[in-house]
């Protein structure tokens, strides 16, 4: 028995491949190479450049692997490109997630744990967000990763598929020093190559309805994110019945400019952020909730604010 995982050469893909191998649960990858690093799955698991929307070849891997089931990772993730290229967004998040469904059918596989995003929930009215809260995504990213969900659920109520979507939304950090954030959009990465060719990093808007007035986020490290979609598969391939969608956030708040404020700190660079135009479909602020996945997932963040700006910072140094 075998747990696929789409999208298991990217960047939080690669640790959970990662802690799939540290719990025996034989990890098999799959994933186009859009975006991910073939240096990051080791060459003894078994790797296929495959994209999800090619249902024959997703067929014939699970059934060629006797997949127990599948934690779907792979996917078009920038909220504010997503606005530029809502086609493309549409066609990897939801038309691939069909596909991938489809597949699964095909080869009797009943098990899936989804990547969803708390981008599903938009600007939220309230301090904290919680499972029940509304759904209102403002960018193409958000809205198919909460059509994904609704396919999942739709695809349950026919087939009789165990599932589980896990919303998260700035994951950071490094589990190892070669695992590193490769996004050009996402701002870690963003402000560690900057400041690794000696440049200035930037912020983007700095007039939001927000202490500082730049955006809250709740960063969550990617080990501990990593765990949590193990613990979900264990779950659903021990027959355990799982709430539809957990939050994994750490119920607390940090703006851009305090996150440059820490960058400055762990690596003793000072500097002055240069401030630009909002990017557009960022909302204000996010910050999750985490008590059910706590409950059921044995969430917990594991990790400071610091040490998550040193591994990140770590891993880009080994990167450049």
């Amino acid at each position: 028995m075998s747990w696929l995982v789409t999208g298991g050469a990217g960047y939080i893909g690669s640790h959970v491949v990662r802690s799939l191998e540290q719990a025996s649960m034989n990890p098999v990858i799959v994933d186009s190479m859009s975006s991910g690093v073939r240096g990051f799955v080791a060459n003894e698991l078994p790797f296929y450049s495959v994209n999800v929307l090619d249902t024959e070849k997703l067929t014939e891997i699970m059934k060629r692997h006797d997949i127990t089931g599948v934690i779907h990772l792979a996917g078009y993730k920038y909220a504010g490109e997503s606005v530029k290229n809502p086609l493309l967004t549409f066609e990897q998040n939801v038309t691939g997630t069909a596909n991938l469904l489809r597949a699964m059918e095909n080869a009797r596989v009943q098990n899936i744990v989804f990547s969803s995003s708390a981008a599903v929930y938009g600007t939220p009215s309230v301090e904290l967000v919680t499972e029940n809260t509304g759904t209102f995504p403002e960018s193409p990213y958000g809205q198919s990763k909460l059509i994904g969900e609704w396919l999942i659920r739709d695809q349950a109520v026919a087939t009789g598929l165990k599932h589980t979507s896990l919303r998260y939304f700035n994951v950071v950090g490094s589990g190892s020093e070669e695992l590193y954030d490769a996004s050009p959009h996402n701002l870690f990465p963003l402000v560690f190559k900057a400041l690794n060719e000696s440049k200035t990093p930037k912020i983007f808007g700095t007039d939001y309805d927000t202490a500082d007035g730049t955006c809250v986020r709740d960063y969550v490290h990617v080990a501990d994110l990593a765990l949590a979609h193990v613990e979900a598969a264990k779950k659903l391939e021990a027959g355990t019945k799982l709430e539809p969608v957990y939050n994994l956030g750490s119920g607390d708040g940090v703006s851009v400019r305090e996150i440059m404020d820490a960058v400055a700190k762990v690596t003793g660079i000072q500097f002055t952020a240069i401030e630009e135009a909002r990017r557009p479909g960022d909302p204000a602020r996010i910050v999750a909730d985490g008590q059910l996945a706590a409950r059921d997932l044995d969430w917990q963040m594991r990790h400071s604010l610091e040490e998550m700006v040193q591994s990140a910072h770590r891993a880009s140094q080994s990167r450049a």
